[in-house]
């Protein structure tokens, strides 16, 4: 697979010890509350099982599937919740987990979504974040990193469903999917 990335933009190792400072600002942030963190699936799975072993306060899990990609490698602006919540979200302090940020649409939707549950509080935490790509301001609560907007693979991050198991994130070569 190694042949198939540009270059690493972020090593295991860099990645672990953002999860720790983000987990440790939200710890210091919701001190005293339980939160139920709500995966959308499939990319947040890495980031969303390694914030909840990094946090030292008492959460709940929860996950959802949202679709807008296909196979191509930018978001198609058509939202599709293919899973939803088990939880009920009234009177919650509900934190999102998400993989990546890019136009910020499908994030809107679901975001606008998830307030009509009457949560106590809806922020997002997001492990990566790709500013130039945005079309629609969707405001973040915890950045891991902040990347150019290039098509990014690692660490949950798929193209067509592969590469999801690279522990680095890194761009993808262009003759992948050109």
């Amino acid at each position: 697979m190694s042949q198939d990335l540009e270059k690493v933009l972020f090593t295991s190792d860099q990645i672990q010890a953002r999860i720790d400072e983000v987990a440790s600002q939200i710890d210091a942030d919701y001190e005293g509350r339980e939160i139920l963190l709500v995966g959308v699936l499939n990319g947040a799975v890495m980031v969303m099982s390694d914030l909840q072993r990094a946090m030292r306060s008492h959460v709940e899990m929860d996950w959802m599937a949202v679709s807008s990609y296909g196979a191509g490698t930018q978001s198609s602006g058509v939202v599709r919740i293919l899973k939803d919540l088990n939880a009920d979200l009234e009177g919650r302090d509900v934190i999102v987990v998400e993989d990546i940020i890019d136009t910020g649409l499908t994030l809107s939707y679901l975001m606008s979504n998830l307030a009509s549950r009457g949560p106590a509080s809806l922020e997002i935490m997001t492990m990566f974040r790709k500013p130039d790509a945005a079309q629609m301001e969707v405001p973040v609560k915890y950045v891991g990193f902040e990347i150019p907007n290039e098509f990014v693979v690692g660490y949950g991050l798929d193209y067509a469903g592969r590469y999801r198991n690279l522990r680095d994130v890194g761009t993808l070569a262009k003759h992948v999917y050109s």
